[in-house]
């Protein structure tokens, strides 16, 4: 008799949509992917499903996003944790941009912050006025005309109210990643959540449809499931290993594949933004939290081995080294899918871009505030589960453009890999965007996307890039009335900065760090 032929786990995958409502959630894997989900579900829907997360105390993680973007501000807020409490518990830091240091040529810096710059027109942005002042000589830096940035080079920073004549700082954090993860998982379990110690063993499959049934563990027990979470890291147990589903390779335009990670003592009050400082094959990471500092290096093994990389970090840090070198290989590159059948992958499983641009907390978020916008309650729904794969696709390739900017848009050539960077082909989308500020000064964004104008027009000018026309509308102004604008709003942001106290001071009195 002849035996009835299975649909591969990629095949089986796809299937149609399962009827069962969805009432017991299994995350598998912790770190700061799997509480983040975890928090976030227990949160909203603890009172209606059963949530396990299973991890192993056995298996390190990357730890990844010490420095993060100002959505991680609106995640806490929707999720209730005050301010105070995690960055005591998490020893953290406010951070207000990058600086970006030899970039755009080697010992030339500039800051992308998170403010905004000067003041737009209905017609222009800030940028052409800026420009058509430092054509006549009236207009500095375009760095003094945003509040964010002055205090960061200042090292300043305070809350400032919401409301009234003062705008709020639009900030980050720079945080300690082991210790987010240990808050969020007290959080977590105050909704319910409950977390099983051990190592999966194996993947079981419905035979039928092909959706995940169970994950085992290597002590033999089972841990069923109506919807499962990935949050194992690179390796994609569920998503890749047993659904099958690959990832879109993007190292012909991200070259570094390689990083190295160490952690060491202060040596001077912490700074209120990330420092990412270029290197002859790639760019070195420092951020400082309150009671060490984040180091790392970040290249590419086609341009550098990894006997230089140490070598090059080691010369590069200060401080006591407090942890061993920590060595990790990565893939630029995003599956082709995120939810398929009953998964959902969540973090490093989904993909992988360089912490360039501290967006990898930024990314697990989105996935997990997406996912409970479609909350497949009754049901997985096929439309739910493409519309969610479409919208993580346009995310991670507009912040994937974002990122290739920094690299392409250079006047380094001091070494084969900023020539070849200098010298790639790139998405078309990232082309267009950059032909069109060079020629009219203009940027735009599409829909939702994460960065906006400002954060464009900051790194295109930072990277060297200078418009060659600005919109007519700057014409309009003659020289005092221009000069007059733009120093109205130069003195608005120096008056501003000099009511600011110290960053150190400010964390000091806000949030003190908690004993470990």
């Amino acid at each position: 008799m002849t035996q009835p032929t299975l649909p591969t786990p990629a095949t089986q995958a796809t299937a149609a949509a399962s009827p069962k409502p969805i009432r017991k959630v299994v995350i598998a894997g912790g770190g700061t992917a799997g509480w983040m989900a975890a928090a976030a579900l227990g949160r909203t829907l603890g009172k209606r499903l059963e949530i396990c997360l299973v991890e192993s105390d056995e298996i390190g993680t990357v730890g990844v996003g010490e420095a993060t973007i100002p959505t991680l501000l609106t995640f806490h807020q929707l999720l209730g944790i005050q301010e105070q409490a995690f960055m005591s518990a998490t020893q953290a830091t406010f951070k207000l941009g990058i600086q970006f240091e030899s970039w755009r040529q080697v010992q030339e810096d500039y800051i992308h912050s998170f403010g905004l710059t000067g003041k737009d027109h209905w017609t222009a942005g800030f940028q052409h006025f800026w420009r058509k002042g430092r054509e006549r000589g009236l207009a500095g830096d375009y760095g003094d005309y945003c509040l964010e940035l002055r205090a960061a080079q200042e090292s300043k920073f305070a809350h400032r109210p919401s409301s009234g004549p003062q705008t709020p700082l639009n900030y980050a954090f720079h945080l300690d990643a082991t210790r987010y993860a240990r808050f969020l998982r007290s959080f977590s379990e105050g909704f319910g959540v409950k977390r099983r110690e051990g190592k999966i063993s194996a993947v079981h499959q419905d035979p039928h449809s092909g959706h995940i049934s169970a994950l085992q563990l290597t002590d033999g027990s089972r841990l069923e499931g109506d919807l499962f979470i990935d949050c194992t890291g690179f390796r994609g147990l569920l998503i890749g290993e047993t659904l099958g589903v690959p990832c879109e390779d993007w190292s012909h335009w991200l070259f570094c594949d390689r990083a190295l990670a160490v952690q060491t003592t202060s040596t001077g009050e912490p700074v209120p933004f990330t420092r990412s400082m270029a290197h002859g094959a790639g760019w070195q990471w420092r951020i400082p939290l309150q009671h060490r500092v984040g180091n790392g290096l970040v290249w590419s093994s086609r341009f550098m081995s990894d006997d230089e990389a140490q070598q090059t970090l080691q010369g590069r840090i200060s401080g006591e080294v407090l942890t061993p070198l920590r060595p990790i290989s990565f893939e630029p590159c995003q599956r082709e899918k995120t939810w398929v059948g009953n998964c959902v992958a969540l973090g490093l499983a989904s993909g992988f871009l360089e912490p360039l641009e501290s967006t990898s907390i930024h990314l697990i978020q989105r996935g997990i505030v997406r996912l409970l916008q479609m909350f497949p309650n009754e049901g997985i729904s096929p439309s739910d589960v493409a519309e969610y794969n479409a919208q993580s696709r346009d995310e991670i390739e507009h912040i994937r453009d974002f990122i290739i900017l920094h690299y392409k848009v250079t006047q380094r050539a001091d070494t084969p890999f900023w020539q070849a960077c200098r010298d790639m082909s790139i998405p078309p989308s990232l082309q267009h965007r950059i032909e069109l500020f060079q020629e009219t000064g203009r940027v735009f964004r599409k829909g939702n996307e994460l960065f906006a104008e400002n954060s464009w027009i900051q790194v295109m000018l930072g990277q060297g890039l200078w418009p060659r026309q600005h919109h007519p509308s700057a014409d309009l102004m003659g020289d005092e009335e221009l000069s007059h604008f733009l120093g109205q709003i130069r003195e608005g942001v120096e008056a501003a900065l000099e009511h600011l106290p110290s960053h150190q001071s400010y964390v000091k009195r806000f949030c003190p760090a908690m004993a470990p």
